[in-house]
């Protein structure tokens, strides 16, 4: 099965100032602030949806397609991922811009200062899905992640067009879209993630229930937090399925990402969808307990120890084989 994985391509630029933001500020001089904090650390991390989903694909030992637009800065982080198993030769390099960024400080108590810069992100939208199928013979699958709009419109126009099978994942992008876009993105979707409140923000938008929106999806697929996720086909029962017990919460960022992953690679292996469900939740379990979102590790013996404590034996016997 081949899988692409359309979605933002960015680094993170992670600071901490030891003193206290407020501190610094003038009651009266708050209409002309400068200011400049000496930091501490520096902490630069890979990121970006499509990333973090093809990089969870490629440790559970598939390949996939990594459809987005990034700058010439680009070098070291394509391979970093195609050393872990990642397509990347569907990048598109802007000539002009710097893969996007998010930059943040955050002070003694937490509070952040943050800036995003969209960078090439913003040239996603100049990208034809074609080409990519061509060079791959053919394309089974295209998650469309969260990216930049135009991009994540014109990619599941092409979807249709061409008559792949598409996977919507609005995510981020939701509050910023309005209900016509987020129903062009989720119409026809073979699977549709969300989170709860992403799930309660499309049926909001878009104002169709859920039944509604299980007539135009073919699997809905929510994540839950610490109670796992649920998974809704029209006139099916719900799937509810667990998450394993977590060592440490270090870092719930990109935990969303690797659920997506582990949940494809399911799809890849012809699991259930209950199985491929669980896949998902053990790899987003790795995610929480490290710092970073591409920063841990798979070992075999370990993750299947882990997956059968959680979903018992007869499930990691049909995963064993699969694992890289």
């Amino acid at each position: 099965m081949r899988i692409a994985v359309t979605g933002s391509i960015a680094t993170d630029h992670l600071m901490t100032f030891p003193g206290r933001f407020t501190e610094q500020f003038v009651a009266d001089q708050l209409h002309t602030v400068s200011l400049s904090f000496l930091v501490d650390t520096l902490d630069v991390r890979r990121g970006g949806v499509g990333p973090n989903i093809c990089f969870g694909m490629g440790v559970l030992g598939l390949r996939p397609v990594l459809i987005g637009a990034a700058g010439p800065d680009f070098a070291e982080y394509r391979s970093w991922l195609e050393r872990h198993q990642v397509d990347t030769e569907s990048v598109l390099i802007s000539e002009t811009k710097h893969t996007a960024r998010f930059v943040c400080t955050t002070d003694a108590e937490h509070n952040q200062i943050a800036s995003f810069y969209t960078g090439a992100m913003s040239e996603a939208r100049n990208i034809e899905l074609l080409p990519a199928a061509q060079r791959v013979g053919g394309l089974d699958l295209v998650l469309i992640g969260a990216d930049d709009p135009e991009a994540m419109l014109r990619h599941t126009q092409e979807c249709r067009e061409r008559g792949y099978a598409f996977a919507a994942d609005p995510s981020q992008q939701l509050a910023r879209l309005e209900g016509d876009a987020i129903r062009q993105l989720v119409d026809g979707a073979a699977y549709l993630f969300s989170n709860e409140y992403e799930r309660a923000l499309i049926e909001t938008k878009t104002g169709w229930s859920d039944e509604e929106i299980l007539e135009r999806v073919g699997v809905r697929v929510t994540t839950l937090g610490a109670k796992g996720a649920r998974i809704d086909r029209k006139g099916e029962e719900t799937i509810f399925v667990g998450c394993p017990t977590e060592n440490a919460k270090v870092d719930p960022t990109g935990v969303g990402d690797a659920f997506r992953a582990g949940f494809l690679a399911g799809l890849t292996w012809n699991l259930e969808l209950e199985r491929a469900a669980q896949v998902g939740s053990m790899l987003a379990t790795l995610v929480i307990e490290t710092l970073g979102t591409q920063e841990y590790e798979l070992r075999q013996g370990h993750f299947l120890e882990r997956f059968t404590a959680a979903y018992g034996e007869a499930a990691t016997a049909e995963i064993a084989g699969h694992l890289a």
